[in-house]
């Protein structure tokens, strides 16, 4: 953490690190007043971190480092669809982390404002952290000698790559229930299952399309001149993007089918029930019909006056309805 003032004020401000780099290597950690000074020089470029940082304390970053006011408010109400914004010879990035906290995901927002000589990264409503990235900058100097870019490129990367295990999280968590779509007495639940399921993908995909066409614009035809020596690596992001998408619409497919599937077999099921009923009931018809008959007060009526008449009635009647009960259960009804 560190302080800095503010109309006259001691604001106390989350800042993860304030690093200046030179060649591709790292000069010192700077305090927070001192950031313009290093900005003006064009051999160095610095890298500041923050984490949910206030509406006064990015009123400090665009001072420092004169970012446009359209990106700071942006990044202020935060929120933002992922995007990439180019703002004169500086742009803005809005990129969604995603985490799996307990079975749920959690998104995240990671906002980045890149300059020729500059590197600001906010990140909010986001438990990940990204010393990893800074550590393996600097273990690559002759790719951090291409300064705000290559950071830039890294911090995208790195995003983009945790994507991976949330994706194939959730193509686990279908394989479990597909299993279960056969299991007798289970159709609500792996219904409810799937639907839970399909929220948590759309999810991630609201994440990882817009940031797909956002990073499409960085390499190949007209590219931000920040970007023009990096262009391979954010195409080689895009290829990541592109693969974690298509793997996104095939559990999204696979869903709708396991969901059809599901209701299939609640059909299914119901129509059995159907039968098992029309079945009973056919055969309690039967004997209703008869009774029915024989309970007629007709005086000519032999069956009335004759001495078997009642045994022979009921043997007419469980005759009828075995022979009833045993073709049903041959046909599967019952």
């Amino acid at each position: 953490m560190g302080f800095f003032g503010n109309n006259g004020l001691e604001t106390l401000i989350m800042l993860i690190n304030c690093v200046t780099y030179q060649e591709g290597r790292k000069l010192s950690d700077i305090p927070i007043e001192q950031i313009s000074n290093y900005v003006e020089k064009k051999d160095c470029f610095v890298w500041v971190a923050l984490r949910d940082a206030s509406e006064g304390e990015l009123r400090q970053m665009k001072h420092e480092f004169n970012l446009h006011e359209l990106a700071v408010e942006d990044a202020q109400h935060g929120h933002q669809r992922p995007k990439i914004e180019e703002y004169g010879d500086s742009l803005f990035a809005v990129i969604h982390t995603v985490e799996l906290v307990d079975g749920e995901v959690s998104i995240g927002e990671l906002n980045l404002f890149v300059g020729e000589n500059y590197v600001l990264s906010v990140r909010n409503r986001c438990q990940q952290n990204f010393l990893g990235v800074r550590a393996r900058c600097e273990h690559e100097p002759h790719l951090l000698k291409h300064g705000s870019a290559f950071v830039f490129y890294a911090l995208i990367d790195a995003v983009v790559d945790r994507y991976f295990p949330v994706v194939e999280a959730l193509e686990e968590e279908l394989e479990l229930v597909e299993e279960q779509i056969f299991a007798s007495g289970s159709e609500r639940a792996n219904i409810q299952r799937l639907y839970q399921l399909k929220r948590k993908i759309m999810m991630v995909k609201h994440a990882v399309t817009p940031l797909m066409e956002a990073t499409s614009k960085l390499y190949g035809g007209r590219v931000p001149p920040i970007c023009a020596n990096t262009q391979e690596y954010f195409r080689d992001v895009y290829d990541h993007l592109y693969r974690i998408n298509t793997t996104i619409e095939t559990i999204r497919d696979t869903i709708s089918t396991a969901i059809q599937v599901n209701l299939s077999m609640v059909a299914i099921d119901e129509s059995e029930v159907n039968k098992r009923l029309a079945a009973w009931a056919a055969i309690f018809a039967a004997a209703t019909a008869f009774a029915g008959i024989w309970g007629m007060n007709f005086k000519a009526m032999p069956e009335l006056e004759w001495r078997y008449g009642y045994p022979f009635a009921l043997a007419v009647m469980g005759s009828v309805c075995g022979y009833l009960y045993y073709r049903f259960k041959k046909t599967g009804w019952l």
